[in-house]
């Protein structure tokens, strides 16, 4: 085991021995786009008799199932050593190896918490007119174990997904433009360079600022570059000597974002607790203010304690709401509105601006 680790850093090597020498318990997060094994057999050519342009590379062989299935079972071992006890792993891959990966991920202790269909909004053709039109590549999201108090930044989702919450099904675009890095000759650098719109939502959805995120695969650093650019710590590794100096040129031409900007939506949980009481001691919601349950259907008025009448009922704001709904429980910040500027507003929205001017404090 080294002594240090080496933060920030592209490390060149096969992803399996580089690992070994990585410190037990010493990363956050693991985004891996693995090799597919795509089996391809002969040129694939458009109807003009054009050759595509796809993956033929000596890295996406292998000699059978059970070489790539060994090669997998290594990775994910060392992977799932190297992250901390409540750390996640990210795994992308194709109907050619991603059923195969779920399942040694099973095996070696993994929780598989979801599986993410990234649905590409301009995906290749299918030139033959044989099969379906592969538009999607499938994502697994999975925890080091059962056991693991895992970070989901739920709130973070909802606010990227216009406060919606955020589905398992992504619909992104394939990297192109002047995103898609290319050699002297204008050819594409590599066959499968990721978007960073989809490693955003990902280090996102499972990650904080200073977290460290290991991509064992870098290929020209997609997963660095936007680690680096959120504010994450990253470890990368990649044996291409071509791949290495681009990604190396894309890290040094990749701009952290200032720390006022990197701060998110917190998650309920995170922010301070606050109780109802003080917004009524603070004249924000004074006594005799009426709120209503969502659809308006519940009526309570605030009573100088905090508490809220409804009729002959009395209680906070979260247990009247579960008496009134004759539920076992209420949320009673989510649960309860009331009126501002002639709208109707959650009290949830009162905690979040309290939170946000102690932020600025």
């Amino acid at each position: 085991m080294t002594a240090e680790m080496p933060i920030n850093r592209i490390l060149r090597g096969e992803c399996v021995e580089v690992m070994k020498d990585l410190p037990d318990g010493s990363v956050d997060c693991v985004f891996a786009d693995p090799p597919y094994n795509l089996q391809l057999r002969g040129e694939l050519r458009r109807p003009d008799e054009t050759v595509v342009d796809g993956v033929n590379d000596a890295w996406d062989k292998f000699a059978d199932y059970k070489t790539y299935d060994d090669f997998t079972r290594q990775w994910l071992s060392e992977a799932r050593r190297v992250l901390h006890k409540d750390g996640t792993l990210w795994v992308i891959g194709s109907y050619h190896n991603i059923f195969r990966i779920g399942a040694i991920l099973q095996d070696l202790g993994y929780w598989i918490l979801n599986d993410i269909v990234w649905r590409k909004s301009n995906p290749m053709p299918n030139f033959r007119g044989r099969r379906f039109t592969n538009a999607h590549e499938t994502l697994i999201w999975a925890a080091r174990s059962p056991q693991s108090k895992y970070r989901f930044n739920y709130q973070v989702m909802k606010a990227l997904n216009d406060d919606l919450q955020m589905r398992s099904d992504w619909y992104l675009p394939l990297c192109t433009g002047n995103e898609r890095l290319r050699n002297d000759h204008g050819v594409k650098l590599h066959p499968t360079q990721k978007p960073e719109s989809l490693l955003h939502r990902a280090l996102l959805a499972a990650t904080t600022v200073d977290d460290v995120v290991l991509d064992p695969f870098c290929g020209t650093g997609t997963t660095p570059a936007v680690a680096k650019r959120l504010g994450r710590r990253y470890l990368a590794i990649e044996r291409h000597p071509d791949y290495v100096k681009a990604a190396e040129q894309r890290l040094e031409e990749t701009q952290r974002l200032p720390a006022d900007q990197l701060e998110v939506t917190p998650a309920k949980r995170e922010m301070p607790r606050i109780p109802f009481g003080s917004f009524v001691e603070s004249g924000t919601l004074p006594p005799g203010t009426v709120l209503h349950d969502r659809q308006r259907r519940l009526k309570a008025t605030v009573a100088p304690d905090g508490t809220l009448v409804s009729g002959k009922h009395r209680g906070s704001i979260h247990k009247l709401g579960a008496l009134l709904t004759q539920a076992a429980s209420c949320n009673g910040w989510t649960f309860w509105y009331f009126e501002r500027d002639q709208k109707w507003i959650p009290l949830d929205t009162l905690r979040q601006e309290s939170y946000a001017l102690r932020q600025t404090a």
